[in-house]
């Protein structure tokens, strides 16, 4: 996987200041998942929240600053960019993950199913 060596050192200091949903998201579920996900990895010239290479899932949360109009086309813009890789990427929003962390893991669970390579 492409990714652009600047981004390592960042993606080491987002690993060690993770959001509180990150974080939850990360110890409650994918760290235990049986098929491996990486939290912050380095693609491309982004660093996404979580990536599981088995499927080629991105998961990203966003917080309350990606609902502007100029955040919301960056976002479909890097969307866009990663799945030029093959990847398919799901995201949530914070409040799901306090208030729905079931569904929120269900819908990781069916996205990892559904492109698993075995």
């Amino acid at each position: 996987m492409p990714y652009e060596h600047k981004n390592i050192a960042n993606a080491r200091r987002l690993r060690k200041e993770m959001t509180p949903w990150e974080r939850k998201l990360w110890h409650c579920f994918l760290k235990a998942y049986p098929i491996r996900f990486q939290r912050q990895k380095p693609v491309g010239k982004y660093i996404v929240d979580f990536y599981c290479s088995g499927s080629k899932l991105v998961v990203e949360l966003d917080g309350g600053g990606h609902y502007t109009p100029e955040e919301q086309q960056r976002d479909k813009h890097r969307t866009e960019e990663l799945e030029k890789y093959g990847m398919k990427v799901v995201r949530f929003c914070n409040t799901d993950v306090d208030r729905n962390f079931y569904e929120v893991c269900s819908a990781i669970d069916h996205a990892v199913q559904e492109n698993y390579r075995r």
